[in-house]
């Protein structure tokens, strides 16, 4: 594809992307509820998103890219019932529930500067923008789409469908919601005050020994969990914007309800494409702390958990989430992420080797416009980062048939190889050398030993060459030679 194709979920088509205003991007993207430490399923989304705001900006758009952080609203159901996420865990820490906020969105940043993920332009938080939601949900009341009940403040579904549609984004039709809302008890806490089970909160009042609570027109309470990204996303993106990115789980209700919102408030839906990633799974479940199977992201880092047969680090997780389609389902396991380290390690052992591969003025064997073409094509067609990954490791092949003597290049073929790492392996997927995101240099020390190695074996000085790969096997490092290049693992 010569342009850049994305899936948007609101049409449920593959649709070429077109900003609304001339080079100019803007993106939502739905952040963590900062009430534990990040785990595996917190990384995907980011990733995903890294790598269109990066590609977005490789094409000239200036990027303006708000992720929110959840610090209040989000009850432990999802929905309008039960204690709110984040007062629960501070009454768990005996902290104040900005502290227990502060910590985990400090966790959470440190982890996303680890996976080289790029900071937001915008990190605002629900805490900080009461005003903006209260002020939004007057609006709302004022339109007839919400009613106020002993303190709360509910969406009127019902009202709203008789001027658009509520199902819009998920395909979900009203009158199936509704009967499988009759089936369900009315006795759930906020579920009588309710016109309709489909409703949902924009305002809940808060009972008097609720932690978190502002004063209101309605009397003291909390914003509702949707109402939020509502409120946030247009007061910095407009009422409006380019892309809302979240994960599939969110689609519904969560994003139904800010469409939903948004168009009442606004009289316009807020966004124009909607971009949605799937689950990493464990075992076919999707992983999350709220099921109990999260892997936490530092026991990653660190091999501290009972799946996992060593450490990994920050950029084979990266290498490992690209290497699935985001639409589709990641399956988790000890063997997927062994695979992707060899594979990256083999990669950037390669890459390694561009700087000295010899040239020639004419006669060259090999070029890399295909290669380039490829890549390209790849991340036009709905970021199709897996089959630029495997255009990489076409590279990396043609790399190593050059540094082995048996295709040649020219100086210009070199400099494309040598632009084509940086803008797009390292520029649009993130993948940088494994130490920028670990920080041991374990990986560079590696690729520069083997790079010494590789220049023995290039000089047919074949005792130098053993010596290397026997003196690392000592010290635990394994060495195998292949088709495709050198690769190491620690033993």
């Amino acid at each position: 594809m010569n342009t850049l194709h994305l899936y948007n979920t609101l049409n449920k088509t593959l649709e070429p992307f077109t900003s609304i205003a001339p080079k100019h991007v803007g993106i939502y993207v739905c952040g963590p509820t900062v009430y534990g430490p990040p785990h595996l399923g917190h990384v995907r989304g980011p990733i995903v998103f890294d790598v269109l705001r990066r590609y977005l900006i490789l094409q000239g758009y200036k990027v303006r890219f708000v992720r929110n952080i959840t610090d209040v609203g989000h009850l432990v159901g999802d929905a309008d019932e039960g204690e709110d996420k984040l007062a629960k865990q501070a009454k768990v820490e005996q902290l104040e529930p900005m502290e227990v906020a502060q910590t985990y969105t400090d966790a959470y940043n440190s982890v996303m500067d680890r996976i080289n993920v790029m900071k937001p332009s915008i990190e605002p938080r629900a805490t900080g923008h009461i005003i903006e939601q209260i002020e939004m949900i007057q609006t709302i009341i004022e339109k007839g789409l919400a009613y106020e009940v002993n303190g709360s403040v509910y969406f009127d579904v019902m009202a709203y469908s008789q001027q658009s549609h509520y199902g819009v984004l998920s395909g979900r039709v009203l009158e199936d919601l509704q009967a499988g809302a009759g089936n369900q008890s009315r006795s759930l806490e906020g579920q009588d005050e309710k016109r309709n089970p489909n409703d949902f909160a924009l305002w809940k009042r808060a009972s008097a020994e609720h932690i978190m609570q502002w004063s209101s027109p309605w009397g003291k309470g909390f914003p509702g969990w949707h109402i939020e990204c509502s409120a946030m996303s247009a007061r910095y993106l407009g009422e409006h914007f380019d892309i809302h990115g979240g994960g599939m789980d969110l689609l519904f209700p969560h994003h139904e309800c800010e469409i939903a919102q948004s168009t009442a408030a606004h009289d316009r839906a807020p966004a124009k494409y909607w971009i949605h990633h799937n689950m990493i799974t464990i075992n076919g479940q999707k992983m999350a702390k709220s099921l109990g199977n999260g892997i936490m992201v530092e026991q990653l880092f660190k091999g501290e958990h009972p799946l996992l047969s060593q450490a990994f680090g920050p950029m084979t997780l990266r290498f490992f989430v690209l290497q699935a389609h985001y639409r589709g389902t990641l399956d988790f396991s000890n063997d997927a992420l062994l695979a992707a380290q060899k594979g990256w390690q083999r990669m950037q052992s390669a890459f390694q080797l561009v700087s000295n591969l010899p040239t020639v003025n004419e006669g060259a064997t090999l070029d890399v416009a295909d290669v380039f073409s490829s890549i390209v094509s790849s991340l036009n067609d709905d970021l199709n980062t897996p089959q630029a990954i495997a255009s990489f490791f076409e590279l990396s092949r043609r790399i190593n048939l050059v540094n082995d003597g048996k295709e040649t290049i020219t100086a210009e073929t070199k400099t494309s190889m040598q632009q084509l790492i940086q803008d797009y392996c390292k520029g649009v997927l993130g993948l940088i050398p494994e130490d920028a995101g670990a920080g041991d240099g374990l990986s560079d020390a590696m690729d520069i030993i083997l790079s010494l190695r590789g220049q023995a074996k290039a000089d047919k000085n074949w005792a130098l060459s053993d010596q290397i790969r026997d003196a690392l096997k000592e010290k635990g490092f394994e060495i195998k030679d292949g088709k495709e290049g050198t690769t190491w693992n620690k033993l």
